[in-house]
C-alpha cells in the first residue's frame, strides 16, 4: 500500500526544480488551444496544470515517435519525468507492453525509453466531453504503471510512491522520503474520486460496458458499418491519437536506412499486400476492422484493454464520427 505524503505547493515547485539538471521533464501546460504536455523549465513550473483531463496528446508518444530510423538512429536516451498521466493512458501501457516488451521479440526502442522515464500520475478532478474510462472498468485515477503519483489541493501537493524508481526519484528531490505519511488516500481526494466516478457512470449510463461492445460489434448488420463509415475520410486520426494503438510501417531507404513510422488502419492500401490483394479495400471494411481490433482481435490476443475510454478518438474526428453514439446504436 503506497504511502501518502503532503508538501507545501511552494516546497513543491522548488523540489521540481531542482531536478530540471539531472532529467527531462515533461508536464501538462495550457496552450492557445488545449492542454499539453511541454518540456518544462523553471519558468513553466508555475503553468503547471494538475488533476485536469486531459493532455492533446497520449503518453505513447514518448516511447513510439511518429518517425525513426530504428538502423541507424540515434541510441543515446535521456532520463525523463513525465507528470501529469491520466489513468486512461497507464491503463493503455498493459497493450503497449505486452506487445513491444514480448519476451521473445522485445523492441529495444521502446523497452530503452521505458527504463529511462518515471511516470507521474494525477487524479482527474473533472471530465473531458468525451471521457468514459468507468464504462470499461477503469478509473478516473492512476492505478498500474506509475512511479508516483501527483495532486494538488487547497494549495497543498499530496505524492504516493508506488516503485523504486519513483522512491529514488523523490528522495533526490527532497533529500530523503519522508517517515511519516498517511497510510491511505487522504479523504478530500476519496471524495473527489468517488464524485467523478458517479459523473462519469451517470454521463455514459447508455454506453455498453467492454464485453457488451465486443458482442455487439462482432454481431452487427453490414448496413451499420456503410452508414456510419459515409463521413470518414480515412485520415487516420483516430488510430495515430488512440493511446493503444501500435501499427507501423518499416520503410527502406538508401544508405541502409530502415525507417519506422506510425501507421493506421483507415489508411486506404493498409492491407494491401505485394500482390495486388486487399482484403480490406473498402472504407466500411477498414472502419469496421478498426472496431474489431479494439474490442475484439487485441483483448483477445493480449488479455489487455484495447480502448481505455479516452475518448480523443471522438474529439480529433475530422468527420466528426462520435464512437460512443455508434456503439450506443449498436445495441439498442
Amino acid at each position: 500500500m503506497a504511502k501518502y505524503y503532503e508538501l507545501e505547493g511552494k516546497a513543491w515547485d522548488a523540489a521540481l526544480a531542482g531536478i530540471l539538471g539531472s532529467y527531462r521533464v515533461y508536464a501538462p501546460v495550457m496552450g492557445v488551444k488545449a492542454l499539453d504536455y511541454e518540456l518544462i523549465t523553471a519558468a513553466h513550473i508555475p503553468h503547471i496544470v494538475y488533476n485536469t483531463p486531459k493532455p492533446v496528446v497520449p503518453l505513447k508518444t514518448f516511447f513510439l515517435p511518429v518517425k525513426e530510423n530504428v538502423v541507424a538512429g540515434s541510441t543515446q536516451i535521456h532520463p525523463t519525468v513525465i507528470m501529469g498521466i491520466p489513468g486512461c493512458d497507464l491503463g493503455a501501457l498493459d497493450l503497449l507492453d505486452k506487445f513491444f516488451l514480448d519476451e521473445e521479440y522485445p523492441d529495444h526502442y521502446y523497452a530503452s525509453r521505458r527504463r529511462a522515464t518515471i511516470l507521474i500520475g494525477t487524479d482527474c478532478y473533472s471530465l473531458a466531453d468525451h471521457c468514459h474510462c468507468t464504462s470499461y472498468g477503469l478509473n478516473p485515477y492512476p492505478e498500474n504503471h506509475l512511479d508516483m503519483s501527483v495532486n494538488r489541493l487547497n494549495g497543498h501537493i499530496w505524492l504516493s510512491v508506488h516503485s523504486e524508481k519513483g522512491e529514488q526519484l523523490l528522495s533526490g528531490m527532497l533529500g530523503s522520503v519522508p517517515s511519516e505519511g498517511l497510510d491511505e488516500v487522504p479523504e478530500e481526494i476519496k471524495q473527489i474520486r468517488q464524485r467523478i466516478k458517479r459523473e462519469l457512470e451517470k454521463k455514459n449510463r447508455k454506453l455498453p460496458n467492454y464485453q457488451e461492445t465486443t458482442d455487439a460489434v462482432l454481431n452487427a448488420e453490414p448496413s451499420v458499418w456503410h452508414t456510419f463509415s459515409r463521413k470518414c475520410v480515412a485520415c487516420g486520426a483516430c488510430a495515430t491519437i488512440c493511446p493503444t494503438c501500435t501499427c507501423f510501417l518499416l520503410i527502406d531507404r538508401p544508405g541502409f536506412e530502415k525507417v519506422r513510422q506510425m501507421d493506421a488502419c483507415q489508411y486506404p492500401g493498409f492491407e494491401r499486400t505485394a500482390g495486388g490483394e486487399d482484403p480490406l479495400k473498402k472504407l466500411e471494411d477498414r472502419f469496421r476492422n478498426r472496431y474489431l481490433c479494439k474490442y475484439l482481435y487485441r483483448p483477445e490476443k493480449y488479455d489487455a484493454l484495447a480502448c481505455t475510454g479516452c475518448g480523443r478518438c471522438i474529439e480529433t474526428c475530422i468527420g466528426k464520427i462520435d464512437k460512443n453514439e455508434l456503439l450506443v446504436e449498436l445495441t439498442k
